[in-house]
């Protein structure tokens, strides 16, 4: 009987070989597409990260085109919300995305709620255009900077007061309400208009002020560009503040708006190039409203990528901190070329000189990122 015995035994021992390699197949199949599939990690290529970020809806329509050349470039994943720049700040802040997008530089409350330094990277510069809806006034309307602070503040309220057709003397106004939009949410473009408001009016300097939200004299809110240029659409004698890009993707005319030099400008890139033609400081932190060039337009603004400069926080890897500067790096150089078509000024030689030194103090536990 004994080799019965040990056939039966021969036998037993070759069926549980056979069931432990197929287990280890199996678990490692599973362990490799877990891998491949985590978002919060990457695979061995580094492709398979998802960048997240938040932020200034100013951007969105570029994000949008440099986003999606960038995965055909890389198979990189960025997946950006256009929430404003007050919520790209707080989201950084509590380090649930990976970068912020604000167009407006981080206040001193804002950066100690941050707990470590925050670099500003300029990333594009636009304009930030008046808006309206006036259906038989086919003609481009010209504003004086006491036209636009006194319909903000509620003062101007129909559409042929004497200031108005003083400024446009040719074109037959409606006798119909000003209807003002403004941003109901935390705005960069909110930042950049009313701080050219705050330079051109000591009365709205003294009554609101400036900032990313203020209280608004009058109007109604709505959220994000898109919101606001839903308002202006919908609502005839509409006006409000949008970057140029929604205007002119939504049809909306915009008006001409006198400089300090005394000119009538048209918001496109080549004024919108004017007024960043200037020093741009170390930090990247400059606001361009009220320009003094000549043929610059008065409500323009620089937009920044925000990010912490020690990337080496939580759980995060030096993969992930790494394809993100590279992307950032992508965005300051090679990605500049899509800004024009979409009605971005691209940046000037000195702000991405500016923006290459910040990327390269950037570091994943105190050493270099960029090198």
């Amino acid at each position: 009987m004994m080799p019965i015995i040990l056939q039966a035994n021969k036998k037993f021992m070759r069926i549980k070989i056979s069931s432990i390699i197929t287990l280890l197949a199996i678990a490692l199949i599973l362990h490799t597409s877990l891998t491949s599939c985590n978002g919060s990690g990457a695979s061995n290529n580094g492709n398979s990260h998802t960048i997240t970020g938040a932020g200034s809806s100013f951007d969105n329509p570029l994000f949008s085109k440099m986003f999606a050349v960038y995965y055909d470039a890389t198979k990189i994943q960025i997946n950006y919300q256009s929430v404003g720049s007050g919520a790209g700040i707080s989201q950084l802040t509590n380090k649930t995305v990976d970068f912020g997008a604000s167009d407006a530089p981080m206040n001193s409350k804002q950066e100690s709620a941050a707990a470590a330094p925050v670099l500003h990277i300029p990333i594009t510069a636009g304009a930030v255009v008046i808006s309206y809806n006036l259906p038989n006034v086919k003609d481009t309307l010209k504003f004086t900077p006491d036209i636009i602070a006194n319909i903000f503040l509620g003062k101007i309220t129909k559409w042929n007061d004497a200031a108005i057709v003083a400024a446009n003397p040719s074109i037959k106004l409606p006798a119909i309400p000003i209807v003002v939009a403004h941003r109901s949410d935390g705005s960069g473009t909110s930042a950049i208009f009313t701080s050219y408001l705050s330079k051109i009016s000591p009365e709205w300097q003294n009554k609101i002020g400036s900032g990313t939200a203020v209280n608004w004299a009058v109007g109604l809110g709505g959220k994000g560009n898109e919101g606001v240029s839903g308002l202006i659409k919908q609502t005839p004698g509409g006006i409000g503040y949008i970057e140029l890009a929604y205007a002119i993707q939504n049809n909306l005319p915009y008006a001409m708006i006198q400089n300090k030099a005394g000119n009538f400008i048209v918001p496109s890139i080549q004024s919108v190039t004017a007024a960043a033609n200037t020093e741009i400081p170390a930090d990247g932190k400059l606001l361009l409203t009220n320009t003094d060039a000549p043929d610059g337009y008065p409500i323009a603004g620089f937009s920044w990528i925000l990010l912490y400069k020690e990337q080496g926080y939580g759980k995060r890897t030096q993969t992930q901190a790494t394809q993100l500067i590279q992307l950032l790096n992508w965005m300051i150089h090679e990605g500049q070329q899509y800004s024009a078509n979409l009605y971005y000024a691209p940046l000037s030689s000195a702000a991405v000189s500016v923006g290459e030194n910040l990327l390269k103090s950037a570091t994943f536990n105190g050493q270099p990122i960029l090198k």
